[in-house]
């Protein structure tokens, strides 16, 4: 199997309008696919305001437009594509509900998975930013590690990045990359973005990807930007401001087995974790 691809992560902002946003993540694609690259990464809510209370009015149920356009694009252009995320809606008999949700395309344009974001975004700073998705969204249930010709890729969203035990699932699932689109505000960001991706990729041993919304000081949510790659070893190997903008380069997977055989880490989790296994069980017996 060749590991070896051309990444493309797209920094662009988001306006009120969808047809807009939508459009110009099109043409952001077309522009990665045509410089090169395999693989193209969008940010969070790419087609949507990030403000709780316009979720509904942006929401599109799975194979709306937002999708179809999605899907039309990576064929053309054949790539891999995750999609950012986008307000999902399930209509269901006992209740409507939405969903924080990346879709993932192959080079056919066929969809090899998606993720609803697992863990909701909470925030209530002591006279400062309150903001809570949980008014309006739904949290997913699944970790997805979709295959792709290069290797196993993780999915996460956003804040899914605080929970090191989710990293370590969709590693041990066999993926050596973890792709974040994430929307961190000027109260988390300066604080935490790089040293969370950083983290992740140390602690699993894998590359991790955040891909944000640029910068709009007009926006009521403004996001941190400064999407980010960073290689198994946690040292960052590209990263933007808070402008739009692009990053692009090659990723080569087997970085990650040259690391892990070094430094064997993740087979001393495994052991650890299968011996606390065994405590638990012997107290519970």
């Amino acid at each position: 199997m060749n590991q070896k691809f051309n990444l493309g992560v797209i920094q662009m902002k988001v306006s009120e309008s969808k047809a807009d946003s939508v459009h110009k993540a099109i043409e952001n694609i077309a522009y990665m696919a045509d410089k090169g690259a395999h693989i193209v990464v969008l940010p969070e809510m790419f087609n949507c305001p990030y403000e709780t209370h316009r979720f509904p009015a942006y929401a599109e149920v799975e194979g709306g437009d937002t999708y179809q356009k999605m899907s039309e694009i990576a064929k053309k252009k054949k790539i891999y594509l995750i999609a950012g995320s986008i307000p999902e809606l399930e209509v269901a008999s006992e209740g409507d509900r939405i969903y924080n949700t990346t879709y993932i395309f192959g080079p056919n344009g066929n969809p090899i998975g998606k993720h609803r974001k697992m863990h909701l975004f909470e925030i209530d700073i002591i006279n400062g930013q309150y903001f809570s998705e949980a008014e309006t969204l739904t949290a997913g249930k699944s970790v997805t590690v979709v295959e792709t010709e290069f290797g196993k890729i993780g999915v996460a969203i956003c804040f899914d990045i605080r929970f090191p035990e989710l990293a370590r699932l969709m590693a041990e699932q066999g993926a050596e990359m973890l792709i974040y689109p994430a929307a961190f505000n000027m109260t988390t960001g300066p604080a935490h973005w790089e040293l969370l991706f950083r983290s992740r990729a140390i602690d699993q041993q894998v590359f991790t990807v955040g891909c944000a919304p640029a910068r709009d000081y007009e926006s009521n949510y403004i996001s941190y930007g400064n999407s980010i790659v960073v290689n198994p070893w946690g040292e960052v190997i590209g990263r933007l401001s808070d402008e739009e903008g692009y990053l692009f380069g090659e990723i080569d997977l087997d970085e990650v087995s040259h690391i892990r055989t070094q430094l064997p880490l993740t087979q001393s989790i495994r052991r650890d974790t299968y011996e606390l296994k065994m405590i638990l069980k012997e107290d519970y017996a």
